[in-house]
């Protein structure tokens, strides 16, 4: 089962098209625990949670550091990461200790490169799926290892999938994919081929995919394999399969699955009879709703919680219904026809300096039926924490706010609403149509 990393064992805007020039003029700047991100409320710390799992005891920690330096809050990101925001300056040091102390800084290297997502309800839901929990520990034990790997980007991306498809379509740099019997598929970006390899090899052979990733994106400036053009993709697909053999595993190119194209989160609600799964409301956590799924996950659970891309919470060994129900009381998301089921925001004003405004006050104001679609509610052009697959596109413009709806990869032409609110939730809820 996923287990909660100890030592020494923003979410990002969308990666560029592939093949479209990636030169940069700076470095990665992408927030960890260590380099803060100056925000208009504070500074803004990123937590790394490798699968997005926690113990209560670390949980408990980041709760105190966030009631103690920031607003209280845990904001959720589309990588099952946990941000604290509203930071005064010159935390650092309080903010590294307290971290290291709870075991959520396993390696100062390494704490922005240990950005690995993974089927939160693995080893779970009693579907016979491999458990990818070993290959969890073993990654983020390899990858805390290298030196090479502590040059990856912040934004680089690890997906362990046990065959359900559902952090497979999320787009990582390298994914692995369990198969039945025990063994593994390694897909590098969107490649259609894969290379088969053996579940024990599985973590190391996504270490060794990362590292190849570096030398052929050496001199690129390319931070995603996605930003890579299609020779050099090619070329780091046939140049992993010669590292991967190199390092003495066993590896052969196959056909890959197709890719799925819409992800698919975990249902709301009690999951096997063993496990609940509940929704944040726009991923923000309150001190009261923390505190509660902490001693949840410990009074009645396995001592564990599982952050989810999707910005929920997954806690395993919690077998009483009831407890359900208190969750929901406290504002959690509990089933599916909750009015915030598919709705996300990023953190607009006053948080952001770049945001046009209050999106998260108006995707609160907008709330109606449940949609067909997921709606994510950006309050600039750079959409951060955007879902994928299909989805409605809510962005503040100068001019209004523009509603698209994105289909397939495909953007249909936005309709640009004026600051009318009522006038712009009816538009919302129009695009995203309505569950039969």
């Amino acid at each position: 089962m996923l287990a909660a990393m100890s030592p020494p064992a923003t979410s990002p805007p969308p990666p560029k098209p592939a093949g479209e020039s990636s030169a940069r003029t700076r470095g990665d700047a992408c927030p960890g625990s260590l380099r803060l991100h100056a925000a208009d409320d504070g500074a803004l710390a990123r937590v790394r949670l490798p699968g997005g799992v926690l113990g209560a005891g670390q949980a408990d920690a980041l709760g105190e550091l966030a009631n103690r330096l920031g607003d209280g809050d845990i904001h959720l990101t589309s990588r099952g990461n946990a941000q604290l925001r509203a930071l005064p300056a010159g935390c650092g040091d309080e903010l590294a200790q307290l971290l290291g102390s709870a075991g959520l800084l396993p390696s100062a290297r390494h704490e922005r490169v240990r950005n690995v997502v993974a089927s939160p309800l693995s080893g779970l839901d009693g579907s016979g799926r491999p458990d990818v929990g070993p290959w969890l520990a073993g990654l983020d034990r390899l990858l805390c290892a290298s030196e090479r790997a502590a040059r990856l980007s912040g934004r680089f991306l690890f997906a362990l999938d046990d065959g359900r498809g559902d952090v497979d379509a999320l787009g990582a740099d390298v994914t692995l994919l369990a198969r039945p019997g025990g063994g593994a598929l390694l897909r590098i970006g969107a490649a259609a081929e894969a290379v088969r390899v053996s579940g024990a090899q599985a973590a190391r052979a996504a270490l060794v995919a990362a590292e190849t990733f570096l030398e052929h994106a050496r001199g690129s400036g390319s931070w995603r394999v996605s930003e890579l053009d299609e020779d050099t993709r090619q070329a780091l697909f046939a140049g992993v399969v010669r590292e991967l053999g190199a390092a003495g595993l066993d590896a052969a190119p196959v056909e890959g699955p197709a890719r799925p194209a819409e992800p698919t989160p975990p249902p709301f609600g009690v999951v096997n009879g063993s496990t609940l799964s509940v929704g944040v409301p726009l991923g923000r956590i309150t001190a009261a709703q923390w505190t509660l799924l902490a001693h949840t996950a410990r009074q009645h659970g396995d001592g564990t919680l599982r952050l989810t891309p999707w910005r929920g919470v997954v806690l395993p060994g919690v077998v009483q219904e009831g407890l359900l129900d208190a969750l929901g009381e406290a504002g959690l998301i509990t089933s599916a026809d909750s009015p915030w089921t598919g709705v996300g925001a990023c953190i607009g004003r006053p948080g952001c300096a770049k945001s046009l405004a209050d999106v998260q006050s108006q995707a609160a104001a907008a709330l109606g039926q449940v949609g067909a679609l997921p709606v994510h509610w950006s309050g600039c052009a750079r959409r951060c924490g955007h879902p994928h697959g299909d989805w409605v596109d809510v962005v503040a413009t100068p001019e209004g706010h523009q509603v698209s709806v994105v289909r397939g990869g495909h953007r249909n032409a936005p309709v640009t609403v004026p600051e009318d609110p009522a006038a712009l939730s009816d538009t919302v809820a129009a695009a995203r149509g309505h569950q039969s």
